[in-house]
């Protein structure tokens, strides 16, 4: 058996349900026009930690949660959609949330670091900047970032970016950026 046969099981009882055809009419623009940034560690899984549901926002996933080239380009393409296909909605959030105890925090690892940029990863300057030690600092960064990112210059102004730092221990997810 796979370790992703009970996921298939589960997927059998999904498909059953018809939640399916509760999603967004037009892709890529979820039900509350919500774009998260977050990390890929299961512990910080979305849908658990702030009950985000099927439709009602895109999560973008990656190490340590930061604003990388794709995931800027990938904003180009849905804030070029929400203002093409969706004129009369007069906003689109993006929230960046970095957390405790990330494993991106490893990129500081001198040893660790050289042996990723030796297998083709990211340059060692590159995956140091990567490492999220001070989540209320790398999440402030990760939104000046955005705000500042060319590609999303036409109409940036009408999307409220807002940046969250989880906190793994507590359980809670504190707002260090407010959402403008």
């Amino acid at each position: 058996m796979s370790n992703f046969t009970p996921y298939l099981e589960r997927n059998q009882a999904f498909a059953a349900s018809g939640a399916q055809t509760n999603v967004p009419q037009i892709p890529f623009i979820p039900f509350k026009q919500l774009y998260l940034i977050t990390c890929i560690d299961p512990r910080v899984e979305p849908a658990a930690v702030l009950g985000a549901r099927l439709g009602e926002a895109i999560v973008a996933r990656n190490v340590g949660g930061r604003v990388t080239p794709a995931i800027i380009k990938d904003l180009a393409w849905i804030v070029h959609l929400h203002q093409n296909k969706t004129p009369d909605a007069d906003w689109f959030e993006i929230a960046v949330i970095h957390h405790t105890d990330c494993g991106s925090g490893l990129f500081a690892d001198d040893e660790l670091r050289a042996g990723y940029a030796a297998r083709g990863g990211w340059d060692e300057q590159t995956s140091l900047e990567m490492a999220v030690l001070e989540p209320a600092e790398t999440v402030r960064k990760d939104v000046a970032t955005l705000r500042s990112a060319p590609e999303l210059t036409p109409g940036i102004d009408e999307i409220k970016i807002g940046g969250y730092a989880y906190d793994l221990g507590s359980g809670k997810v504190t707002t260090v950026v407010q959402p403008s």
